[in-house]
């Protein structure tokens, strides 16, 4: 007989039960990722694929004891479809990683045709899933995306989703680090984009912006910008941000599911399809956007910034309008 406590545990689970489908599981951020995404209570179908290992990744992940089954899948018997077949939540980690010297545009080439044929089978097998995407160049890689779907004819703007997090996480870490505060109370507003001087963090909008001397300041941005530099010079040569990565995309994916399962006040930045700057001509923007059971319930403003952080949004609207650009311009020439 079931006690009262496990009674009400099991009906909340079940109320919330989610398949989460990670392409690219196998790799650097795809294995932490997915292992994160065991965790989460609110997926209970795990499907991993990739071209290898992936169902060495599920078997291994499989022995946790949470509430999900662990899949793995690879292109062999028709694996890409079945991974996907009925998914609420695709996160895309796909591609190769960064190398010392390389600027996320280097990627473009191969990473654009990976997630191009990545987001055909999502448009054919997972039409009304939320698509969160993690392969660089972000900024030119969910245009892509979007620009598939539409062929298909399943493009929902509300979930389709370039994840910003990572920017928000080193955001709050650095800003810490500045003002000798606990990280995990801060809470940086990033909008923008992806990549270098499109990342603009609202610093104004904290507590501490009369506290940061101009020359703390300008080291902070840059850091903020530049913070996946750190990283791939300090793995010299053996890969990017991996862990990271992978935290901030299960955080991210975490809110994702906390919207559709209908809760409350789901705030998170992210690169979307946006309203805020489309009659400047930029059709992708990150900002916050409160997350419900459709997606994407609402963009919000950018609010006051400073003259300091308007000079930033106009430096990183016109890079993003040339990265949106290439990534339209790729599946045009590459359908």
């Amino acid at each position: 007989m079931f006690s009262k406590i496990a009674i009400r545990n099991f009906s909340s689970t079940a109320a919330s039960a989610y398949k989460v489908t990670v392409l690219g599981a196998a790799g650097g951020i795809g294995q932490p990722l997915s292992l994160l995404l065991k965790l989460n209570h609110k997926v209970t179908d795990l499907s991993l694929y990739d071209l290898r290992l992936a169902k060495g990744v599920a078997a291994d992940l499989s022995h946790i004891p949470t509430n999900s089954t662990v899949h793995g899948f690879t292109a062999e018997d028709d694996g890409l479809a079945k991974a996907l077949k009925d998914a609420d939540v695709v996160l895309i980690p796909a591609g190769v990683p960064r190398k010392p010297g390389m600027t996320r545009d280097d990627l473009f080439n191969t990473n654009a045709s990976i997630v191009r044929d990545l987001a055909k089978s999502v448009a054919e097998n997972a039409p009304k899933a939320a698509v969160l995407i993690i392969s660089n160049p972000v900024n030119s890689t969910v245009p892509i995306v979007r620009e598939v779907l539409k062929s298909k004819g399943v493009f929902n703007p509300k979930k389709l989703f370039g994840v910003t997090t990572l920017d928000t996480l080193r955001a709050n870490r650095f800003l810490s680090e500045v003002v000798d505060t606990d990280p995990a109370e801060e809470s940086v507003t990033v909008v923008g984009g992806h990549s270098g001087i499109t990342i603009v963090p609202l610093i104004s909008q904290t507590p501490y912006n009369t506290r940061i001397s101009k020359e703390k300041y300008d080291a902070l941005i840059h850091r903020i910008q530049f913070g996946g530099d750190e990283v791939v010079k300090a793995k010299d040569g053996a890969g990017s941000a991996t862990l990271s990565m992978a935290q901030a995309g299960a955080r991210f994916a975490g809110s994702v599911l906390s919207g559709l399962a209908g809760e409350q006040d789901v705030v998170e930045a992210t690169y979307i399809d946006s309203p805020l700057f489309k009659d400047q001509g930029i059709e992708f923007f990150a900002s916050k956007v409160t997350l419900g059971p459709e997606g994407v319930k609402e963009v919000h403003e950018l609010g006051l910034l400073s003259d300091g952080e308007e000079a930033l949004v106009a430096t990183a609207k016109e890079t993003l309008k040339k990265n949106i650009a290439k990534g339209v311009d790729f599946v045009k020439a590459n359908p």
